[in-house]
């Protein structure tokens, strides 16, 4: 059995994550963190607003929730050994050197997306970079409902962050071309965000060449899967040494 505590468990992601663990017999949720109370929620397990003030054990921390949330709950994944589950999207630059560090002292998963299907998308893109070479041009698009405030999402920055490890030039970043007054550069990969209605998440990897383009495809039609992803990635964590880990590592051991 995997304790678990549920970073976010009142936000859109928790409630979905709460329900899916609910329908499984080796895990269950021990404590939540939610700096927003509901009193229309009624959890079967103890809510706090800061990771400070959790006296539950717990065998991983599963976080879906917001990045000022790190620093915290970091503090109390150190001091007490739990290791992590970051799902969250949106760290600054500085804070992906703390989760670096935490991860020298326990394990820590940290994926922009959990869904498989995703990380076989960025396992073909890359395969298709290695196979066009400079050839072929490359533009993400993602596209989001509308209540999603980071763009572009951790997801596309995923995706180009796997192109890029097979480009023999550091390709450059471009979000959106409204400012840009000039031809397309080889090396840029371009990125691209929608925000509207309900749209759970699609996201799209364009290679454009001479009279012939290649679209790889991913589309997410609903929240369990990202929360399914969560809830095996901290049973696979469970009694894990330290280190950084991410859905390569949870897929070799399927």
């Amino acid at each position: 059995m995997t304790n678990i505590i549920l970073s976010g468990c009142n936000g859109k992601m928790g409630r979905v994550i709460v329900e899916e663990i609910s329908k499984r017999d080796d895990c269950k949720v021990v404590a939540g963190v939610d700096a927003f109370a509901n009193p229309s929620i009624n959890n079967d397990f103890p809510v706090y607003d800061d990771f400070s003030k959790i006296s539950q054990q717990a065998d991983a921390i599963i976080d879906f929730s917001n990045p000022v949330v790190l620093a915290g709950l970091l503090t109390f994944a150190l001091k007490n050994k739990v290791p992590a589950v970051l799902c969250t999207t949106g760290f600054s630059q500085e804070q992906i050197e703390a989760i670096d560090n935490a991860s020298k002292e326990i394990a820590i998963f940290r994926s922009g997306n959990m869904s498989l299907g995703i990380n076989l998308l960025i396992d073909l893109a890359k395969k298709a970079t290695s196979v066009f070479g400079t050839g072929f041009d490359v533009e993400i698009i993602e596209k989001h409902h509308n209540q999603k405030v980071d763009a572009p999402s951790g997801t596309a920055l995923m995706i180009a962050d796997g192109i890029a490890e097979e480009m023999k030039q550091k390709p450059q970043y471009v979000y959106d071309r409204h400012s840009y007054r000039k031809k397309r550069e080889k090396n840029e990969i371009g990125l691209h965000a929608v925000r509207g209605g309900t749209i759970v998440g699609e996201h799209e990897v364009i290679f454009a060449g001479h009279d012939e383009v290649l679209t790889i495809t991913h589309q997410a039609q609903s929240k369990e899967v990202f929360a399914t992803g969560s809830i095996n990635a901290a049973i696979f964590l469970n009694g894990k040494p330290s280190g950084m880990y991410s859905m390569t590592e949870l897929l070799a051991e399927k």
